[in-house]
Protein backbone atom coordinates (compact mmCIF):
# COMPACT_ATOMS: atom_id res chain seq x y z
CA UNK A 1 0.00 0.00 0.00
CA UNK A 2 1.46 3.16 -1.32
CA UNK A 3 2.04 6.16 1.40
CA UNK A 4 -1.15 8.05 -0.19
CA UNK A 5 -3.47 5.02 -0.34
CA UNK A 6 -2.61 4.54 3.45
CA UNK A 7 -3.52 7.73 4.72
CA UNK A 8 -6.73 7.83 2.81
CA UNK A 9 -7.81 4.90 4.65
CA UNK A 10 -10.52 5.28 7.43
CA UNK A 11 -10.22 4.24 10.34
CA UNK A 12 -12.66 1.40 11.58
CA UNK A 13 -12.30 -0.72 14.53
CA UNK A 14 -12.86 -4.59 14.85
CA UNK A 15 -15.94 -3.59 16.31
CA UNK A 16 -17.38 -1.19 13.27
CA UNK A 17 -16.64 2.09 14.75
CA UNK A 18 -15.24 4.64 13.20
CA UNK A 19 -12.47 6.58 14.68
CA UNK A 20 -13.19 10.57 14.00
CA UNK A 21 -11.64 11.74 17.28
CA UNK A 22 -8.29 12.39 18.07
CA UNK A 23 -7.29 13.50 21.50
CA UNK A 24 -3.55 14.69 21.55
CA UNK A 25 -1.48 15.56 24.50
CA UNK A 26 1.00 18.07 23.52
CA UNK A 27 2.59 17.95 26.88
CA UNK A 28 2.75 15.77 30.47
CA UNK A 29 3.79 19.17 32.07
CA UNK A 30 1.16 21.20 34.32
CA UNK A 31 1.73 24.23 36.31
CA UNK A 32 -1.18 22.81 38.81
CA UNK A 33 -0.34 19.45 40.52
CA UNK A 34 -4.75 18.21 41.43
CA UNK A 35 -3.64 15.21 43.65
CA UNK A 36 -6.42 13.42 41.78
CA UNK A 37 -4.21 13.69 38.58
CA UNK A 38 -0.74 13.91 38.86
CA UNK A 39 1.56 13.21 42.36
CA UNK A 40 2.94 16.49 44.04
CA UNK A 41 6.59 15.74 42.92
CA UNK A 42 6.41 14.68 39.31
CA UNK A 43 8.92 13.45 37.44
CA UNK A 44 8.15 14.73 33.94
CA UNK A 45 9.88 13.42 30.61
CA UNK A 46 12.55 14.45 29.14
CA UNK A 47 12.45 17.52 26.54
CA UNK A 48 14.19 15.12 24.22
CA UNK A 49 11.23 12.37 24.28
CA UNK A 50 8.38 14.94 23.16
CA UNK A 51 7.31 15.24 19.68
CA UNK A 52 8.09 18.62 18.25
CA UNK A 53 5.35 20.75 17.56
CA UNK A 54 6.19 19.79 13.86
CA UNK A 55 6.00 16.16 14.38
CA UNK A 56 2.97 16.83 16.44
CA UNK A 57 1.38 18.67 13.66
CA UNK A 58 2.26 15.80 11.31
CA UNK A 59 1.21 13.57 13.60
CA UNK A 60 -2.53 15.20 13.54
CA UNK A 61 -2.21 15.61 10.01
CA UNK A 62 -2.20 11.94 9.18
CA UNK A 63 -5.19 11.42 11.65
CA UNK A 64 -7.40 13.84 9.79
CA UNK A 65 -6.30 12.33 6.28
CA UNK A 66 -7.78 9.15 8.10
CA UNK A 67 -11.08 10.67 8.87
CA UNK A 68 -10.40 12.46 11.98
CA UNK A 69 -12.84 14.95 12.12
CA UNK A 70 -13.21 16.63 15.80
CA UNK A 71 -9.06 16.84 17.15
CA UNK A 72 -8.47 18.05 21.20
CA UNK A 73 -5.61 19.30 22.24
CA UNK A 74 -4.88 18.13 25.73
CA UNK A 75 -1.86 17.98 28.60
CA UNK A 76 -0.68 17.91 31.19
CA UNK A 77 -1.41 21.75 30.53
CA UNK A 78 -1.16 22.52 26.91
CA UNK A 79 -1.13 25.79 27.33
CA UNK A 80 2.43 25.57 29.08
CA UNK A 81 3.83 23.91 26.11
CA UNK A 82 6.31 26.83 24.41
CA UNK A 83 4.71 28.04 21.70
CA UNK A 84 1.88 25.65 21.62
CA UNK A 85 0.14 28.86 19.77
CA UNK A 86 2.19 28.00 16.62
CA UNK A 87 1.19 24.41 16.50
CA UNK A 88 -2.86 25.42 17.12
CA UNK A 89 -2.18 28.46 14.11
CA UNK A 90 -1.06 25.63 11.81
CA UNK A 91 -3.33 22.94 12.48
CA UNK A 92 -6.66 25.56 11.49
CA UNK A 93 -5.82 25.26 8.00
CA UNK A 94 -7.33 22.01 8.19
CA UNK A 95 -10.58 24.07 9.94
CA UNK A 96 -10.36 26.49 6.79
CA UNK A 97 -10.34 23.44 4.09
CA UNK A 98 -13.07 21.68 5.92
CA UNK A 99 -10.96 18.40 6.55
CA UNK A 100 -11.91 18.85 9.94
CA UNK A 101 -14.89 20.11 11.83
CA UNK A 102 -13.49 21.27 15.31
CA UNK A 103 -10.35 21.83 16.68
CA UNK A 104 -10.25 22.19 20.54
CA UNK A 105 -9.00 21.63 24.04
CA UNK A 106 -8.84 21.13 27.59
CA UNK A 107 -7.40 23.71 29.85
CA UNK A 108 -6.96 23.81 33.29
CA UNK A 109 -7.79 27.73 32.64
CA UNK A 110 -4.39 29.42 33.90
CA UNK A 111 -3.23 30.77 30.82
CA UNK A 112 -6.49 31.64 29.19
CA UNK A 113 -6.28 35.62 29.70
CA UNK A 114 -2.96 35.25 27.66
CA UNK A 115 -4.29 33.19 24.89
CA UNK A 116 -8.16 33.54 24.69
CA UNK A 117 -8.34 35.87 21.85
CA UNK A 118 -5.58 33.96 19.99
CA UNK A 119 -7.33 30.84 20.27
CA UNK A 120 -10.65 32.49 18.71
CA UNK A 121 -8.54 33.52 16.11
CA UNK A 122 -7.32 30.42 14.69
CA UNK A 123 -10.47 29.07 14.61
CA UNK A 124 -11.04 27.56 17.72
CA UNK A 125 -14.67 27.80 19.05
CA UNK A 126 -15.11 26.06 22.05
CA UNK A 127 -13.33 25.17 25.02
CA UNK A 128 -13.39 22.40 28.07
CA UNK A 129 -11.95 24.53 31.47
CA UNK A 130 -11.18 21.83 34.70
CA UNK A 131 -12.75 23.60 37.76
CA UNK A 132 -13.89 21.52 40.56
CA UNK A 133 -14.74 24.40 43.06
CA UNK A 134 -15.36 27.72 43.50
CA UNK A 135 -14.29 27.99 47.06
CA UNK A 136 -10.40 29.68 47.04
CA UNK A 137 -9.55 27.04 49.67
CA UNK A 138 -10.63 24.42 48.25
CA UNK A 139 -9.48 24.72 44.90
CA UNK A 140 -5.71 25.33 46.71
CA UNK A 141 -6.21 22.31 48.36
CA UNK A 142 -7.43 20.02 45.25
CA UNK A 143 -4.52 21.90 43.06
CA UNK A 144 -1.98 21.76 45.65
CA UNK A 145 -1.02 25.76 44.84
CA UNK A 146 -3.37 27.21 42.28
CA UNK A 147 -5.08 30.28 42.96
CA UNK A 148 -8.72 30.51 41.83
CA UNK A 149 -8.82 33.85 40.87
CA UNK A 150 -6.23 33.05 37.37
CA UNK A 151 -8.84 30.52 36.35
CA UNK A 152 -11.75 32.54 36.72
CA UNK A 153 -9.94 35.63 34.93
CA UNK A 154 -9.09 33.20 32.12
CA UNK A 155 -12.93 31.86 31.98
CA UNK A 156 -14.50 35.50 32.07
CA UNK A 157 -11.20 35.95 29.16
CA UNK A 158 -12.27 33.39 26.64
CA UNK A 159 -16.06 34.26 27.48
CA UNK A 160 -15.31 37.56 25.97
CA UNK A 161 -13.09 36.40 23.01
CA UNK A 162 -16.37 34.50 22.01
CA UNK A 163 -15.52 30.95 23.26
CA UNK A 164 -18.38 28.59 24.84
CA UNK A 165 -16.84 27.31 27.66
CA UNK A 166 -17.87 23.99 29.31
CA UNK A 167 -17.30 23.58 32.74
CA UNK A 168 -15.39 19.82 33.71
CA UNK A 169 -15.78 19.15 37.71
CA UNK A 170 -14.58 15.49 38.92
CA UNK A 171 -17.02 14.55 41.92
CA UNK A 172 -15.14 14.11 44.97
CA UNK A 173 -16.72 12.36 47.83
CA UNK A 174 -16.78 14.46 50.98
CA UNK A 175 -14.89 17.70 49.33
CA UNK A 176 -16.61 19.29 46.66
CA UNK A 177 -20.03 16.92 46.66
CA UNK A 178 -22.10 19.75 48.38
CA UNK A 179 -20.87 22.36 46.38
CA UNK A 180 -22.30 20.81 42.93
CA UNK A 181 -25.26 22.23 42.68
CA UNK A 182 -23.70 26.38 43.60
CA UNK A 183 -21.14 24.92 40.34
CA UNK A 184 -23.97 24.29 38.68
CA UNK A 185 -25.87 27.30 38.70
CA UNK A 186 -22.69 29.57 38.74
CA UNK A 187 -22.09 27.97 35.47
CA UNK A 188 -25.48 27.81 33.94
CA UNK A 189 -26.25 31.53 35.17
CA UNK A 190 -22.58 32.10 32.76
CA UNK A 191 -24.09 30.37 29.88
CA UNK A 192 -21.71 27.22 30.19
CA UNK A 193 -22.29 23.86 30.29
CA UNK A 194 -20.96 21.52 33.63
CA UNK A 195 -19.95 18.53 33.47
CA UNK A 196 -19.41 16.12 36.42
CA UNK A 197 -16.98 13.20 35.74
CA UNK A 198 -16.07 10.05 38.44
CA UNK A 199 -12.54 10.09 39.76
CA UNK A 200 -11.05 7.17 37.63
CA UNK A 201 -8.54 4.70 38.94
CA UNK A 202 -5.19 5.66 37.22
CA UNK A 203 -1.80 6.70 38.06
CA UNK A 204 -0.44 5.74 41.99
CA UNK A 205 -3.70 6.25 43.86
CA UNK A 206 -3.36 4.74 47.08
CA UNK A 207 -6.15 4.66 49.54
CA UNK A 208 -6.81 8.48 48.85
CA UNK A 209 -8.12 7.56 45.83
CA UNK A 210 -10.94 5.14 46.67
CA UNK A 211 -11.73 7.42 49.37
CA UNK A 212 -12.64 9.64 46.70
CA UNK A 213 -14.71 7.67 44.74
CA UNK A 214 -18.24 9.07 44.13
CA UNK A 215 -20.62 7.86 41.80
CA UNK A 216 -22.78 10.06 39.92
CA UNK A 217 -25.68 7.98 40.24
CA UNK A 218 -25.57 9.22 43.66
CA UNK A 219 -24.80 12.99 42.52
CA UNK A 220 -28.02 12.42 40.32
CA UNK A 221 -30.01 11.52 42.71
CA UNK A 222 -29.73 14.33 45.05
CA UNK A 223 -29.97 16.83 42.28
CA UNK A 224 -33.28 15.31 41.52
CA UNK A 225 -34.28 16.07 44.69
CA UNK A 226 -33.85 20.20 43.93
CA UNK A 227 -33.85 20.22 40.26
CA UNK A 228 -35.91 19.31 37.36
CA UNK A 229 -33.65 16.69 35.00
CA UNK A 230 -35.12 15.91 31.61
CA UNK A 231 -32.63 13.07 29.59
CA UNK A 232 -31.21 14.73 26.45
CA UNK A 233 -30.79 12.50 23.46
CA UNK A 234 -28.38 14.85 21.75
CA UNK A 235 -24.19 13.97 22.73
CA UNK A 236 -20.65 15.94 21.62
CA UNK A 237 -19.54 12.12 20.59
CA UNK A 238 -18.33 11.92 24.07
CA UNK A 239 -18.86 9.68 26.85
CA UNK A 240 -20.88 12.05 28.01
CA UNK A 241 -24.64 11.68 29.11
CA UNK A 242 -26.47 15.38 29.17
CA UNK A 243 -29.36 16.39 31.55
CA UNK A 244 -31.67 19.44 30.60
CA UNK A 245 -32.01 21.55 34.39
CA UNK A 246 -35.40 22.96 34.17
CA UNK A 247 -34.40 25.76 36.27
CA UNK A 248 -31.30 27.27 35.49
CA UNK A 249 -31.96 26.70 31.86
CA UNK A 250 -28.92 24.63 31.21
CA UNK A 251 -27.33 21.50 30.60
CA UNK A 252 -25.30 18.75 33.08
CA UNK A 253 -23.59 16.14 31.67
CA UNK A 254 -22.26 12.88 33.65
CA UNK A 255 -19.20 10.98 32.46
CA UNK A 256 -19.37 7.74 34.52
CA UNK A 257 -16.61 5.27 33.76
CA UNK A 258 -17.35 2.93 36.98
CA UNK A 259 -21.01 2.99 36.95
CA UNK A 260 -21.93 2.93 33.54
CA UNK A 261 -19.77 1.77 30.59
CA UNK A 262 -20.05 4.21 28.17
CA UNK A 263 -17.67 2.09 24.98
CA UNK A 264 -20.20 0.47 23.24
CA UNK A 265 -19.72 4.00 20.69
CA UNK A 266 -16.57 5.19 21.43
CA UNK A 267 -15.25 7.07 18.56
CA UNK A 268 -11.97 8.54 19.72
CA UNK A 269 -8.47 7.50 20.48
CA UNK A 270 -5.70 9.21 22.62
CA UNK A 271 -1.99 10.05 21.52
CA UNK A 272 0.47 11.00 24.21
CA UNK A 273 3.19 13.55 23.98
CA UNK A 274 5.87 11.19 22.95
CA UNK A 275 3.91 10.07 20.03
CA UNK A 276 2.41 7.01 21.88
CA UNK A 277 -1.04 5.72 20.88
CA UNK A 278 -3.98 4.77 23.01
CA UNK A 279 -6.90 3.42 21.86
CA UNK A 280 -8.56 3.20 25.06
CA UNK A 281 -8.25 5.36 28.46
CA UNK A 282 -9.11 2.07 30.84
CA UNK A 283 -6.26 -0.42 28.96
CA UNK A 284 -2.61 -0.48 29.10
CA UNK A 285 -2.52 -0.91 25.37
CA UNK A 286 0.56 1.34 23.31
CA UNK A 287 1.67 1.50 20.13
CA UNK A 288 4.31 3.94 19.23
CA UNK A 289 3.93 6.40 16.49
CA UNK A 290 7.45 7.93 16.97
CA UNK A 291 9.48 5.70 15.60
CA UNK A 292 7.74 5.09 12.53
CA UNK A 293 6.86 8.97 12.25
CA UNK A 294 11.07 9.74 12.73
CA UNK A 295 11.83 6.66 9.94
CA UNK A 296 10.93 8.29 7.20
CA UNK A 297 9.90 11.55 5.64
CA UNK A 298 6.61 9.89 3.61
CA UNK A 299 3.88 8.91 6.01
CA UNK A 300 3.40 5.54 4.67
CA UNK A 301 5.36 3.76 7.43
CA UNK A 302 3.02 6.18 10.24
CA UNK A 303 -0.38 5.17 8.17
CA UNK A 304 0.39 1.52 8.54
CA UNK A 305 1.35 1.94 12.65
CA UNK A 306 -2.01 3.50 12.92
CA UNK A 307 -4.30 0.93 11.29
CA UNK A 308 -2.69 -1.87 12.97
CA UNK A 309 -3.30 0.35 16.17
CA UNK A 310 -6.89 0.70 15.35
CA UNK A 311 -6.93 -3.14 14.53
CA UNK A 312 -6.10 -3.52 18.06
CA UNK A 313 -8.91 -1.20 19.96
CA UNK A 314 -10.68 -3.51 22.81
CA UNK A 315 -13.95 -3.66 22.86
CA UNK A 316 -14.37 -1.71 26.24
CA UNK A 317 -12.31 -0.50 29.15
CA UNK A 318 -11.52 -2.30 32.82
CA UNK A 319 -12.13 0.40 34.71
CA UNK A 320 -13.08 -1.25 38.48
CA UNK A 321 -11.95 0.37 42.22
CA UNK A 322 -9.74 -2.12 43.83
CA UNK A 323 -10.62 -1.97 47.18
CA UNK A 324 -8.72 -4.94 48.33
CA UNK A 325 -5.55 -4.07 46.72
CA UNK A 326 -5.50 -0.06 46.51
CA UNK A 327 -4.43 -0.32 42.72
CA UNK A 328 -5.10 1.66 40.00
CA UNK A 329 -6.43 -0.24 36.71
CA UNK A 330 -4.30 1.54 35.01
CA UNK A 331 -0.46 2.72 36.20
CA UNK A 332 -0.10 5.93 33.92
CA UNK A 333 -0.97 9.05 35.25
CA UNK A 334 -3.68 10.94 33.39
CA UNK A 335 -1.60 13.64 32.90
CA UNK A 336 0.62 11.02 30.66
CA UNK A 337 -2.40 9.89 28.72
CA UNK A 338 -3.99 13.40 28.26
CA UNK A 339 -7.22 14.16 29.93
Amino acid sequence: MNGSTALSTPMTDPFGRTISYLRVSVTDRCDLRCFYCMSEDMTFLPKANLLTLEELDRLCTAFIAKGVKKLRLTGGEPLVRRNVMTLVRSLSRHLSSGALNELTLTTNGTQLAKYASELADCGVRRINVSLDTLDPRKFREITRWGEIDKVLEGIEAARAAGLAVKINAVALKSLNEDELPDLMRWAHGKGMDLTLIEVMPMGEIGSGRIDQYLPLSLVRARLAQQFTLTDLAESTGGPARYVGVAETGGKLGFITPMTHNFCESCNRVRVTCTGTLHTCLGHEDASDLRKPLRASDDDALLADAIDRAIGLKPKGHDFIIDRRHDRPSVSRHMSVTGG
